[in-house]
């Protein structure tokens, strides 16, 4: 499937590993990398940054190999899961720095076109959200109150 805004079709992304086992070297139990995920979430990591950190610093490659279930869903189950899913957050943080760059740079029609955009995105993935139940149903974004969503 193409890109939503732009006429690009890449097909580049990251392949998982066969095996849905966690591989043999690895000498971590279950219970160590759940600890370790509400430890990294209490200092403020999003579930990207932790799976990140645990791939880079501890060699676990995947954490649902390990335990059986995604870092979000440990997150949820040990009540430290975010209140807005993270891409709606960088989305909506993307829309308040474009948002204050045209407030110092009225003329800036490209970045004017381009806030429409992220903005049609946001109304898109809030529906989907609204529509699965990650979002109260009475959930809106607006852009003056976007900023504190981000703060």
């Amino acid at each position: 499937m193409g890109r939503m805004h732009t006429p690009g079709k890449g097909i580049a992304s990251s392949a998982l590993p066969y095996k849905r086992t966690p591989p043999s070297w690895l000498k971590v139990s279950a219970d160590d990398v759940e600890q370790h995920v509400c430890k990294l979430a209490k200092k403020g990591l999003t579930p990207s940054q932790i799976g990140v950190n645990l791939r880079d610093s501890h060699g676990i490659a995947q954490v649902k190999s390990v335990t059986g279930t995604k870092i979000l869903r440990l997150l949820k189950r040990n009540g430290l899961a975010p209140s807005l899913p993270e891409d709606l957050y960088h989305l909506i943080k993307k829309a308040v720095s474009v948002r204050k760059h045209l407030e110092t740079n009225r003329k800036d029609k490209d970045s004017k076109f381009r806030l429409i955009l992220i903005e049609s995105r946001i109304h898109r993935i809030s529906r989907y959200y609204k529509r699965t139940r990650q979002l109260p149903p009475n959930w809106k974004y607006e852009s003056a109150t976007a900023s504190t969503l981000v703060a």
